[in-house]
């Protein structure tokens, strides 16, 4: 053999050396992460995740009832001798209550982006911070000569759901990447479960705020609306509260090792990050290293996204994933963003029957308060937990299919036996029983899984992004059924075809049903074995950069 070939026969058994030894130590780090123990690590990751969503859920679902109050300020009263609180057009209605929704829907197609482009430490906490000037702008939103209150509610409104957005493939891929397989779906549902929490703060800071502004409401005096402007202001304001004592520590979580590693490329870095991590639950990421390991792997660009989703083996996840959030926020968000529409159906909505418009809008206001807390005790806050006690041995997958059939046929009573159900007060607390099994069954069911899943089933370097596609997918579906349930509601009538929309409803957990069996289990499994990607030859070889030495040449 010649010297030459020698010389090549040595460097490639060397460039093979490295490949195995980048990728042993890939693989040893991961594994490290799969089967590390429950501790505080995790507990911490949960808390700081979950915060955005009990910030998130109090924001989307407070308007219920700060709607209500905004159309008591900004009309005037009718009824007979103007002792009826005055209400929003139904545009207007729509308008601030859709509008987060929309902005939701940027959110999470755009820092799902981001967040695999960027670096998941990079954008975490500015979503918060989004969230955050969102709800003072709505808080502090006034009219002026060229533009409406309701103008002003909306825009800010919008403006908060696109941080509301970007907390849902953010917290769900670092919950995701930072979770030990075994206990992955119960901490993911842990965080999720923070959207229960959220929902029944809203309905208990407004009927603390209505209680304590109580007098000053029902007092005899013709600026008593003061009070009421003073108590939307005040429930949308505390929205900001968790989030602010969130932030620091949605700005100093450190990056997960699996995107150091998969998407930067820096083995070294992600393989020593996951020991300490381990070790102590800190990271120190050390920028003068001796050396920077950059190995050849998959890269995410447009050609490979296209390449990766247009298999079919793939390309049915993301389409299964998306569309069974799709179907199932038509009817979450359908019934959520219109409780008050379904409490004045079983009559614990607005009040009317009081002498004067004072006893009116407070008893209106009160009703719809507690009634908040009632749905989210009832059925939403028990179906998270019963999720997070199962996920992890029953499935996703069997507990989304499960979901969906049980809400297929609530949906289909709940719909084709809704003028019988109103028709007398036995039928009306049916009907009540019915609304809350639909809440704890979308909750044990397709509301917690269908976030699950897409935070597991993607590569690393498409996870954040394939996520917040599935969301946005969801979130178009809840703009679809705001609308529609606004402009079809009182078709025939006040409420009058609202047992139809329901049976739509019913129709669409039949479609979510179907699309579930696109999806695969993710039980137990590792991230990267749920990635349909070979893993044998994922990493290849590897270039060496010496930091110190090319930043002393000036090169870096």
């Amino acid at each position: 053999m010649s010297e030459i070939d020698q010389m090549h026969g040595s460097k490639e058994l060397d460039n093979n050396q490295m490949v195995n030894t980048a990728g042993e130590r890939r693989r040893a780090a991961l594994a490290e992460i799969d089967d590390a123990p429950f501790g505080w690590r995790q507990v911490k990751v949960c808390l700081v995740a979950g915060v955005g969503f009990f910030t998130d859920a109090y924001d989307i679902f407070s308007i219920n009832i700060a709607a209500l109050a905004i159309g008591y300020v900004y009309h005037a009263p009718t009824g007979a001798n103007g002792t009826v609180g005055g209400a929003s057009t139904a545009n207007q209605d729509l308008g601030i209550k859709v509008a987060h929704s929309v902005g939701t829907l940027f959110g999470q197609l755009c820092f799902g982006y981001l967040a695999d482009r960027i670096g998941r430490k990079r954008m975490y906490g500015i979503e918060l911070i989004i969230i955050i000037i969102g709800t003072l702008g709505v808080a502090v939103a006034g009219a002026a000569p060229g533009v409406s209150i309701y103008g002003v509610i909306i825009m800010w409104r919008f403006v908060m759901g696109v941080g509301i957005g970007g907390d849902y493939p953010l917290s769900a891929v670092i919950t995701s990447e930072f979770a030990a397989k075994r206990i992955r779906g119960r901490m993911m549902a842990a965080v999720f479960s923070a959207q229960g929490w959220g929902n029944l703060a809203a309905g208990i800071v407004a009927l603390i705020a209505i209680v304590a502004l109580k007098n000053s409401v029902l007092a005899d005096n013709p600026a008593y609306y003061v009070s009421v402007d003073q108590f939307w202001r005040i429930v949308i304001g505390m929205g900001m509260v968790p989030a602010v004592i969130a932030l620091y520590f949605r700005l100093t979580i450190p990056e997960t090792p699996r995107y150091t590693m998969d998407v930067e490329r820096n083995i070294t870095q992600g393989a020593n990050d996951a020991n300490q991590y381990l070790a102590t639950g800190t990271f120190n990421k050390d920028p003068d290293a001796a050396v920077v390991e950059r190995a050849e792997m998959p890269k995410a660009s447009w050609k490979d996204f296209c390449h990766h989703f247009g298999q079919w083996k793939n390309g049915k996840v993301l389409f299964g994933t998306a569309f069974s959030w799709f179907a199932l926020d038509v009817a979450f968000y359908g019934l959520g963003l219109n409780s008050s529409t379904i409490l004045t159906t079983i009559g614990f909505g607005n009040y009317t029957t009081g002498a004067d418009v004072q006893t009116n809008i407070y008893q209106s206001i009160y009703n719809s308060s507690v009634g908040n807390i009632i749905l989210a005790v009832g059925g939403l806050i028990p179906g998270y937990y019963a999720t997070m006690l199962l996920v992890d041995k029953w499935g996703r997958k069997p507990i989304q299919l499960m979901g969906f059939a049980v809400l297929t046929a609530i949906f289909i009573c709940m719909g084709f036996g809704y003028e019988k159900l109103i028709a007398s007060n036995e039928g009306k607390k049916a009907f009540v029983f019915l609304y809350c099994l639909a809440n704890f069954f979308q909750n044990f069911g397709p509301n917690t899984t269908t976030f699950i899943v897409p935070g597991e089933v993607f590569p690393t370097r498409y996870r954040s992004t394939a996520h917040g596609i599935s969301a946005a997918s969801g979130k178009l579906g809840a703009i679809v059924a705001q609308v529609g349930f606004s402009r079809l509601k009182d078709i025939g009538g006040t409420n009058a075809f609202i047992g139809h929309i329901l049976e739509i409803f019913a129709l669409f957990m039949l479609l979510g049903f179907f699309a579930t069996l696109l999806i695969p289990e993710t039980k137990g499994m590792s991230l990267e074995d749920l990635s349909n990607e070979d893993q044998s030859d994922f990493v290849g070889g590897s270039k060496i950069a010496h930091v110190r030495e090319e930043r002393s040449s000036g090169s870096l």
